[in-house]
């Protein structure tokens, strides 16, 4: 395969086989489902009532192929990078010259995230790239170790270069907060500024970090604490053995959900996961991201973005309840929605590996 066929733009459409939806639709009826103790579903993880909830929708009333019908409405396209093929939207404005914005989703998420600003964004005049993370999605699995939060972003400054921009906004959620950063980091010289919905900083665990921290501050540690001590198993467990997860959530669409369904609502998303035709993989490569960064962490390269123009995050209000795991928890506010903080705890260090 010659250079130019290897950096080739290749026109996509997702496709999936109906033979695979009408599977996946029987193993959701065929679901052997756990038991609960009694009074206490939801107190040991993802609720069994909420799991089939999501499995019924997702068998009888969710309509794959309008959502299909959506994405084929923009230009997709696959392109090698990395030996990895890149599935992206590509979505143009008829702005001459305008700036384009690079979307980066997270886990458990998709482009799907982004389909409802993708019209007014074009209409006020901005391009739009929205790629999957490698590995997510319909580009098929990663195939090598090492797909990392800072290869991603080196793999959508060559995505960028590849589509002509000299001019690009970098805009991520979730991980994506993570990778766009990078992004700024990696090309400052035609990544004009960053735009994330979080802002991820942990503790080093010098315990002079915390000496003059405010009261606001030190109860924003106690709740990152809490998350990682009562929520965070998904973390551990695709950081450290995301084969043996990826097991169960090849095999059982039922335990797709469940493993997705704290924190994704979008069973497009989920479908997208679930290893429906050969494109899309399995489950496996997106946990196997997480197990990458934590294996083969990377050193910021420079400022965040650029030094003139900042990493920008939206602030808004909390809008949650009181954790079924902590019932006197009070909700806050933060830059990236909710978050729940716990009663009072010691202010310990953990360093998220996802």
């Amino acid at each position: 395969m010659t250079e130019q066929q290897t950096t080739a733009l290749r026109p996509y459409r997702v496709e999936i086989p109906q033979a695979d939806l009408d599977d996946l639709r029987d193993r959701l009826a065929r679901t052997r489902w756990t038991s609960v103790v009694d009074g206490a579903d939801g107190e040991y993880g993802t609720a069994l009532s909420r799991v089939r909830r999501l499995a019924e929708y997702w068998r009888d009333g969710f309509d794959w192929r309008a959502f299909e019908a959506r994405l084929n409405a923009h230009p997709q396209f696959l392109t090698e990078i990395d030996g990895q093929d890149i599935h992206f939207l590509h979505v143009k404005s008829d702005a001459p010259n305008g700036t384009a914005l690079l979307l980066t989703h997270g886990w458990p998420g998709s482009q799907a995230e982004y389909l409802d600003v993708i019209e007014p964004l074009t209409a006020a005049g901005y391009d739009l790239v929205i790629p999957s993370i490698p590995g997510y999605g319909f580009a098929g699995p990663t195939t090598e170790k090492g797909w990392n939060l800072h290869r991603t972003a080196r793999a959508w400054v060559e995505l960028m270069a590849r589509l002509g921009y000299e001019r690009y906004g970098a805009v991520g959620n979730d991980g994506g907060s993570m990778i766009s950063p990078e992004v700024g980091r990696l090309d400052p010289d035609h990544c004009v500024g960053v735009h994330v919905t979080q802002l991820f900083s942990f503790p080093s665990g010098d315990p002079a970090e915390m000496a003059e921290l405010t009261d606001e501050e030190k109860k924003a540690v106690e709740t990152l604490q809490w998350f990682w001590e009562n929520m965070g198993s998904f973390n551990q467990v695709q950081s450290q053995q995301p084969q043996t997860l990826a097991h169960a959530l090849s095999d059982s669409p039922a335990a797709c959900s469940a493993g997705t369904s704290s924190c994704c609502r979008r069973t497009s998303t989920t479908t997208s996961y679930w290893p429906t035709s050969p494109l899309t993989g399995s489950p496996a490569p997106p946990a196997r991201h997480c197990a990458s960064t934590a294996r083969w962490p990377w050193t910021p390269s420079g400022p965040k973005a650029r030094p003139r123009s900042p990493p920008r995050w939206p602030a808004r209000e909390a809008t949650s309840s009181a954790s079924a795991a902590s019932p006197s928890a009070t909700t806050r506010t933060s830059c990236g929605g909710t978050s729940t903080r716990p009663p009072a705890t010691t202010p310990r260090t953990r360093l998220p590996r996802c």
